[in-house]
């Protein structure tokens, strides 16, 4: 199979999106990225990033696979899990405390920062619009995040994702109780669900 073929044969998995990374891990010269720019078939989006020319980049999946410790969270995981309705003007991301996020993903996007042990703790799967798997926080890590950022996130927003919550038939409030103790929201967690249930 020649080199333009596994390109674009990719570039089909992808969705539209391919890495330059990818040519490194196939041992394809950098040339034939060039010749598919120049071919009008694919366009830079970003740096290491090129898409199908005319197609929408999918931000998300794109951004995760540059920066690995991003973990989609709060009003982002919220849309995603149908806990919110609000599109979220800017991403919600989770990185663990030591990690240092470039400016360009900072200035744009909503930083949490956690210990570096709970950093993964409830990580799900989930598909972007474009049918790109993401890494996000399940539903009861979600919750217990934006009760626990309460002072970052609209209070209608947290409101409205907890009379949500529970009405889920898939809601785990055994699972969403551990959590809450390991996060030491416990105490307000249980007030929450007091009041709602």
């Amino acid at each position: 199979m020649n080199y333009l073929k596994k390109l674009e044969n990719l570039i089909e998995q992808r969705n539209g999106t391919l890495f330059t990374s990818d040519l490194v891990h196939l041992n394809i010269p950098r040339t034939y990225l060039s010749k598919l720019v120049s071919m009008g078939k694919l366009e830079r989006v970003s740096r290491g990033v090129y898409v199908l020319s005319g197609e929408i980049e999918d931000e998300m999946y794109y951004m995760q696979i540059k920066y690995p410790k991003l973990i989609y969270s709060h009003e982002t995981a919220l849309f995603i899990h149908g806990l919110s309705d609000r599109t979220p003007f800017e991403y919600s991301v989770t990185v663990p405390s030591s990690y240092k996020v470039v400016k360009s993903i900072s200035e744009n996007n909503k930083i949490y920062y956690i210990k570096n042990e709970l950093h993964s703790l409830g990580v799900t799967t989930a598909k972007t619009s474009f049918r790109n798997n993401i890494r996000l926080y399940n539903v009861e890590r979600t919750i217990c995040d934006i009760v626990r950022s309460r002072n970052r996130v609209d209070i209608q927003i947290l409101n409205e994702a907890l009379k949500r919550y529970i009405k889920l038939k898939s809601a785990d409030f055994t699972l969403l109780g551990e959590y809450a103790k390991k996060f030491h929201i416990d105490k307000i967690m249980k007030k929450y669900m007091e009041v709602l249930l």
